[in-house]
């Protein structure tokens, strides 16, 4: 009797891929992977630059986004002297659902000073470490010239001193909620619109809450400031008043018209 042979077709051999097909995915895997971890800085400094509008700049950026540095500059007016006195230096790590961020600038800062950035499905919160008066982040106040009006106007020199405790901004369905305390004290002011040089310091306290608040003083000089805002329904409404100490009215004379309304010897300043 005859022995039966079953056709060789049909035992099916599987099919490997071709071996050019995994090299090229590899080769694209690592590419993706090496353009994430060494992505210049300057695409850094170009996403800042247009979510601001070019109202804050990175200029000569160097290293990567992951870390670099470049010179900070506030405003798009190359006229107006508005950079930070120094490089700032940039490190951000990836962490769960954000990136930790740490900012230092030798020139203004005794210590680095970390952020947190953290996203959710429907809210993003920025939230800072805490600095005491002797690690406060101190910058010349002329950078706010490059804010536009009335910073541009008035063209403040002196040195702000930025001390947060607790402080915490967070984004959610259109609406910027803020929580903790940020202290900003604006040493020896002088202005251009007065030959009394300086005419003072102030210290500033935003409070943070379901309404938070803006409270002004003076801690010491001529031109004296005082008053109070809170913010409503994302608006700042301010109001307080300017005066001149004894002895300095004509000095200031100039001044007191220009930062608010005259009312007999005080200066009314509303926002809002």
């Amino acid at each position: 009797m005859a022995t039966l042979l079953a056709p060789t077709h049909l035992a099916a051999t599987p099919r490997r891929g071709a071996p050019w097909a995994w090299t090229v995915a590899g080769v694209l895997a690592g590419g993706l992977i090496a353009a994430a971890l060494f992505a210049p800085a300057r695409w850094l400094a170009w996403g800042l630059a247009e979510a601001s509008q070019q109202r804050v700049q990175l200029l000569q950026p160097q290293g990567t986004v992951w870390q670099g540095s470049a010179q900070l500059v506030l405003g798009a007016d190359p006229t107006v002297v508005t950079a930070l006195p120094g490089r700032l230096e940039w490190r951000l790590r990836p962490q769960w659902l954000g990136v930790a961020l740490r900012l230092h600038a030798p020139c203004c800062m005794t210590m680095p000073w970390d952020l947190t950035l953290n996203a959710s499905a429907n809210a993003v919160q920025l939230q800072t470490s805490d600095l005491d008066a002797t690690q406060a982040l101190r910058l010349p106040s002329a950078l706010l010239a490059g804010l536009g009006t009335p910073w541009n106007t008035i063209q403040l020199q002196g040195t702000l001193a930025l001390q947060p405790q607790g402080l915490a901004l967070q984004w959610q369905q259109g609406t910027l909620a803020l929580q903790g305390r940020l202290q900003i004290d604006a040493l020896q002011m002088s202005t251009r619109l007065t030959p009394l040089q300086p005419v003072g310091s102030y210290r500033i306290e935003l409070l943070g809450g379901d309404a938070p608040t803006l409270a002004l003083r003076t801690l010491d000089g001529a031109l004296q400031l005082q008053g109070r805002g809170q913010w409503q329904q994302g608006r700042l409404q301010f109001d307080g008043e300017a005066r001149a100490a004894a002895g300095r009215e004509d000095a200031l004379a100039n001044l007191l018209n220009i930062i608010g309304r005259r009312d007999g010897a005080r200066s009314i300043i509303h926002v809002g």
